[in-house]
């Protein structure tokens, strides 16, 4: 698998992106915008991306936290400070967002990599919630996937989404970090805006199944209910694209 940093700047701040893709495919493939979990853009989320895209997409990974911040380890508890105040901030989820986007779709059309047509999104946790927002803002995506997000509603409750295109929400019923009545509100302001919208809910999942690694009593690895995911994202970007 092919990584290519890609530098890029919001609001005189340096940040650094990533394509990843099998670089062993020869012809244009679909591109699918990646807002990672709270690391950000490091060697496990690359191995992520790695992992979701496969041979059928190019896995373009968003910064949404500053170049070098996926290199430095931190706590738990830090980790969460962070990237909620990051969440709440919606003009930065939204102006930041939109520059990673721009930035590495130019990139991966400049190495001959993807098919503008065809743009996709997905986003793990509070990825998830950051690519959703991008998403009520009007991004260009064709197809949004969030696997187990976190913080799923919006910010600014009174402004209507301007989705454009389909979502599809892959989600844990026994998530402590996102718990039902989250998901029921993401369902209900879908329904009231005519989103054309799924949600699949796994039976006794927790939350993070996605996430390489994951091991502990509210957050762990599952890799059935993970490829069961990918699947289910493939499928769904075959009917979007």
């Amino acid at each position: 698998m092919a990584r290519i940093r890609v530098p890029y700047e919001y609001d005189g701040r340096a940040f650094e992106g990533m394509l990843v893709y099998d670089d062993t495919v020869t012809e244009k493939r679909p591109a699918l915008f990646m807002q990672p979990d709270w690391l950000g853009v490091c060697d496990h989320s690359a191995d992520m991306a790695a992992q979701a895209g496969g041979s059928d997409f190019v896995m373009m990974v968003a910064d949404m936290f500053g170049k070098g911040y996926g290199e430095v380890k931190r706590s738990q508890e830090e980790l969460g400070t962070i990237a909620r105040a990051t969440r709440n901030n919606l003009p930065f989820v939204q102006g930041c967002g939109a520059a990673a986007f721009a930035a590495l779709t130019a990139a991966a059309d400049e190495h001959g990599l993807i098919d503008t047509g065809r743009l996709g999104a997905i986003g793990y946790c509070m990825g998830g919630g950051f690519v959703l927002e991008q998403a009520r803002a009007g991004a260009d995506f064709k197809g949004t996937v969030v696997f187990h997000v976190t913080l799923p509603n919006p910010v600014d409750p009174d402004t209507a989404p301007d989705i454009k295109g389909r979502v599809l929400a892959i989600h844990g019923s026994h998530d402590p970090v996102t718990p039902k009545p989250q998901m029921d509100a993401l369902e209900a302001e879908f329904a009231a805006n005519k989103v054309d919208w799924q949600l699949v809910n796994f039976g006794h999942a927790v939350h993070s199944f996605c996430v390489l690694g994951a091991n502990t009593e509210t957050q762990r690895y599952d890799d059935r209910l993970c490829r069961q995911s990918y699947r289910m994202m493939r499928d769904f970007f075959s009917e979007t694209f």
